[in-house]
């Protein structure tokens, strides 16, 4: 098998269309110090996939996004009252949160096992490799499925970026002035937090919530380091991703292992690359600075 053939370029081109969203929801995520609610909700939603499935007895994606929405939505109620009413830390209330919502995803799936025919390690891990094998015909033409739904998510997700930006920029940075200006915080908080439901739950079935994770935090994490600007964060977020892709395709396929498993693996390289450049580069300016 060569390195770059067809399905490389549908394994490359699915990885990419599910990186952009994920990078570009990601940054909002870190900026407003909300990464782990990401890991959250990529876990949490596990019921609402199970009851979706037990309901409509397929795996389409409309009933699995709802339910997924559904209980991605109620994690972050959850949380936000567990934390603002009970006065819980904020990390005290995710981790009890998803914790419990997964479980109860698990013993679900246990309970019912005679009836769905779902498991949770391929909710967890994907199989980017099988992105080939599930195709619709478009236009004459056998497209994965997964391509299309990364190209929905990319358009889909950038375009409420793209309208809401002013909003998302102004709730993120300074939320006193956008609530003394009459913008609603709680608004585009949940808005956000249904981006998140819907760029994990239309990302399970091709590259697992592991690797959702991953784009969700690690890109934006490492363009926080590089720049102070948030477009240009939002850039270099989406640019380090698919470097990540390319180059974790590459190593998969020098070392026989898995694809989401080595993208993953590149992406978190790529962020002790930066961070050690960026520290070495602190030290020798200061050491600069003190001999001159």
């Amino acid at each position: 098998m060569e390195l770059f053939d067809s399905n490389f370029m549908w394994i490359f081109l699915s990885a990419v269309l599910i990186a952009i969203p994920c990078s570009l929801v990601g940054v909002f995520l870190v900026l407003r110090k909300m990464a782990m609610l990401g890991d959250a909700i990529s876990h949490a939603v596990l019921p609402g996939i199970v009851i979706a499935y037990f309901i409509s007895d397929s795996y389409q994606s409309i009933p699995m996004l709802l339910g997924a929405a559904s209980v991605g939505l109620f994690c972050t109620f959850l949380i936000e009252t567990f934390n603002k009413v009970g006065r819980l830390q904020e990390d005290a209330s995710i981790g009890v949160t998803y914790t419990w919502l997964f479980a109860l995803g698990v013993v679900m799936i246990s309970l019912m096992n005679d009836n769905v025919d779902l498991d949770q390690d391929c909710v967890l891990y994907g199989e980017i490799a099988y992105v080939p094998l599930d195709t619709m015909e478009l236009f004459g033409w056998f497209v994965p499925e997964a391509v299309l739904n990364g190209l929905f998510l990319s358009l889909f997700i950038s375009s409420i970026l793209w309208i809401g930006f002013k909003g998302f920029k102004l709730t993120t940075f300074d939320p006193v002035y956008a609530t003394a200006i009459g913008i609603s915080i709680g608004f585009w908080h949940y808005l956000l937090m249904g981006m998140v439901s819907t760029v994990t739950i239309l990302s399970f079935e091709s590259i697992g919530a592991i690797l959702v994770l991953a784009f969700l935090v690690i890109p934006a994490a490492t363009a926080y380091l590089l720049t102070t600007r948030l477009k240009t964060m939002l850039f270099l977020s989406i640019l380090i991703s698919i470097i990540g892709v390319f180059l974790g395709y590459i190593l998969a396929y020098s070392i026989n292992s898995s694809i989401s498993g080595a993208m993953a693996s590149v992406l978190g390289l790529e962020f002790f690359i930066v961070f050690l450049s960026i520290q070495l580069f602190k030290q020798r300016k200061k050491k600069y600075l003190s001999i001159s």
